[in-house]
């Protein structure tokens, strides 16, 4: 059992954020179990590694003996969230929500463990919910203070429209901390926010209030974007194995450490042990082995884990790729780094961007043996990776 010291330093790990620590002692002082909570609206049927960094999270609460709740926003889901957004995002569904939450459910258990997790919908207090009880929670806060969030700020100074019912989103988000009686809530820098909306209203109530936790967003292959499905450069957790494993080592050196920050459940200790064996001259590529391994056995098992990796050592280490590649350097000419239809004309391989375009398009197009969907797909200063086109055109490129 850790002590309160080393327990923080765990709660603490890899966050942004913790608003107040002051208080979370105290509530870890107790010695209950303290509920801990965090809100996935059910937007998109798939998680990808930058959801895990927040689930993550919250196993570190579990394994502390902490009560654990995966809240699915079926009900917020269906306002939607403009967090992060300078434009209104559609509302979705019911039918859409549903669907959507199972695959969570199913997805959510391969990293917290499903007898000690309490998964609840926010539909079961809101059904209930009548239209005077919504306008009494309406009253508890101000416009003014609505208009001090970020993105609801921006807006409103560039006169983009802010429609009514995305002033309630964090209203309800947070009326969910009070039906919960939550003592802490986490989530992404973009949730701070709605989080801290929670806080108040728990004290409008008479519950004290939760602490608020946040954690930061992943980025996702590019290094430079957040993680996501639109961008093409996510990592599934339902993917094949191979999939991911061929993902995670296609990423650059120096984002590997930020995915080992914030994905591994790895100690801080062995992490920082792997950096001085590469600062000391080890093959950056082998320690990134560890993490895909680490990551691969957790969403399928270890016996995937490896097959998968005998799968990227035969196409890589055993002939398919030819030995001795020459390195090529590519020139970024944006902070960004430089997108892949730009990666493959100047490695010549494909004489036009519109070629490029097509053979991504037609699953031609592999960078480090994981196949390139998204034109958009960017790698950044710094990244070293093999190109691939068709079944004979290699290159090993440099983005400088």
């Amino acid at each position: 059992m850790l002590n309160l010291e080393e327990s923080l330093r765990r709660l603490k790990r890899g966050c942004d954020e913790l608003l107040v620590e002051a208080e979370l002692i105290e509530k870890l002082k107790t010695g209950r179990p303290l509920r801990v909570k965090a809100g996935f609206d059910p937007t998109a049927p798939d998680l990808h590694l930058g959801h895990t960094v927040l689930i993550n999270k919250l196993q570190h609460f579990q394994s502390l003996g902490h009560t654990v709740i995966f809240l699915i926003g079926d009900f917020t889901g269906m306002i939607g969230d403009p967090s992060g957004k300078n434009a209104t995002r559609p509302p979705l569904s019911r039918e859409q929500v549903l669907e959507n939450a199972q695959t969570y459910k199913a997805q959510v258990f391969k990293i917290l463990d499903p007898e000690k997790t309490e998964v609840t919908f926010n539909s079961t207090w809101f059904a209930s919910l009548g239209a005077a009880d919504m306008i009494r929670l309406a009253a508890c806060h101000t416009v003014a203070r609505m208009l001090e969030r970020d993105d609801f700020a921006k807006r409103y100074a560039s006169e983009q429209p802010i429609a009514l019912h995305e002033f309630l989103y964090p209203l309800c988000q947070g009326y969910d901390s009070v039906a919960l009686r939550a003592d802490v809530e986490m989530g992404g820098t973009d949730q701070k926010f709605n989080l801290l909306v929670g806080r108040e209203l728990q004290k409008h109530y008479g519950q004290a209030p939760q602490c608020v936790l946040t954690v930061p967003l992943l980025e996702g292959l590019d290094g430079v974007n957040k993680m996501s499905k639109s961008l093409g450069n996510y990592i599934g957790i339902d993917e094949p194995p191979e999939e991911i494993f061929g993902k995670l080592m296609s990423v650059s050196d120096t984002l590997m450490w930020r995915y080992f920050e914030l994905l591994s459940f790895r100690s801080e200790a062995e992490i920082a042990g792997f950096r001085r064996d590469v600062e000391n001259g080890a093959n950056p590529r082998e320690v990134k082995v560890k993490l895909a391994l680490e990551i691969v056995a957790r969403f399928h098992d270890e016996a995937a884990a490896k097959a998968a990796l005998a799968d990227f050592e035969a196409r890589f280490r055993e002939g398919s790729i030819p030995e001795n590649l020459p390195e090529v350097e590519l020139h970024a000419a944006e902070a960004a780094g430089i997108t892949i239809v730009q990666a493959l004309k100047q490695a010549n391989l494909s004489s036009s961007a519109s070629e490029a375009i097509r053979m991504i398009g037609q699953g031609g197009v592999k960078a480090d043996g994981a196949r390139v969907d998204n034109r958009e797909t960017r790698f950044p200063p710094g990244t070293q990776v093999v190109l691939q086109v068709g079944k004979r055109k290699f290159a090993r490129v440099r983005v400088v």
